[in-house]
């Protein structure tokens, strides 16, 4: 079953971009434990501890595709059967409103002023595919800018991690974030000038490719695979030179892998869990994944499709 929310599209896709772009630009490290490139394959993973349910990991694409709003009622059983639903940060309308805050400059300052005449007036022609108010993009900050680019023109708002909060929000579990904007957004506003102004170069380059770059990542992430996910996303991190990249592992993934984490493992004294944050937050050494194994969680893969698309009887 699918079903469409209306929304104002430049009010509530700079959240929904921010996850994508995790997949198009942040890729998780070579996992430095032979075993795990073998076990750590599936996007989708059971929780226990003592031998007792303790709930589920899913590794998510921040996509408004219809194919990953499909969810088979196998996996919409296993969403219900926990008390919380934890997701990196729930989007309600005073974050979403924090949010359009960090991603502009104050009154008086714009992004022309920044990044200069003919930069800018690109940048803008792209944008009209958005459909966004002038005087929105002319104050948006370069790394704003940059995150839109790197993900389609929204249709509809309506993406993966925003329907599993709504549908367990209905089903009576208590929706929380694992960390707040400012940990979430840290490492882009201190993310040097230079690095910005290289990648949002790139993102006005390469706009006309996004709509091809994103099908591949759901294609990917169908197969329920997050090595081949991983390898799909490592031809991306390729392109941004070897210093982003670096800067987006340690401070895009790393670093907010440790606030996440905590915030999680605080959820799960109490309550089953069901987890979802952007699927390259779980492998690695210091992947989501590992992190749990090593507070004595036992995590097992689930390898149903968990489509309505491609759901067929199994475990």
């Amino acid at each position: 079953m699918r079903f469409k929310i209306p929304c104002k599209k430049y009010a509530s896709s700079g959240l929904s971009k921010l996850g994508l772009v995790w997949l198009l630009l942040v890729t998780s490290l070579t996992v430095p434990v032979a075993h795990a490139l073998d076990e750590d394959r599936a996007l989708f993973w059971s929780i226990q501890k003592s031998d007792k349910p303790a709930g589920y990991v899913l590794g998510t694409i921040h996509s408004e595709d219809p194919r990953v709003l499909d969810f088979s009622e196998d996996f919409l059983r296993k969403l219900r059967a926990n008390d919380v639903f934890a997701m990196e940060m729930v989007p309600d309308q005073p974050t979403l409103a924090r949010l359009t805050e960090y991603m502009h400059y104050p009154p008086g300052k714009t992004l022309e002023s920044v990044i200069g005449v003919e930069r800018f007036n690109s940048f803008a022609a792209a944008m009209s595919a958005y459909r966004v108010p002038i005087k929105f993009i002319s104050r948006m900050k370069p790394w704003a800018a940059m995150l839109t680019l790197s993900t389609p023109p929204p249709e509809t708002g309506f993406f993966m991690d925003l329907s599993l909060s709504l549908r367990a929000s209905g089903s009576g579990l208590k929706v929380v974030g694992l960390e707040t904007l400012e940990q979430q957004l840290s490492f882009l506003e201190n993310m040097p000038m230079s690095m910005q102004l290289s990648l949002l170069d790139q993102a006005i380059a390469e706009f006309d490719h996004v709509n091809e770059v994103h099908d591949q990542m759901v294609d990917a992430y169908l197969e329920n695979d997050l090595v081949g996910l991983q390898a799909l996303s490592n031809e991306q991190l390729q392109t941004v030179g070897d210093e982003a990249g670096d800067y987006f592992i340690e401070e895009g993934i790393h670093a907010r892998n440790v606030h996440m984490a905590e915030s999680l493992l605080l959820q799960l004294e109490n309550n089953r869990v069901f987890v979802a944050v952007g699927a390259l937050h779980l492998p690695g050494e210091e992947g989501l994944l590992n992190i749990l194994r090593r507070h004595g969680f036992e995590l097992r893969p689930l390898d149903l499709p968990f489509f309505e698309a491609s759901f067929t009887a199994g475990q």
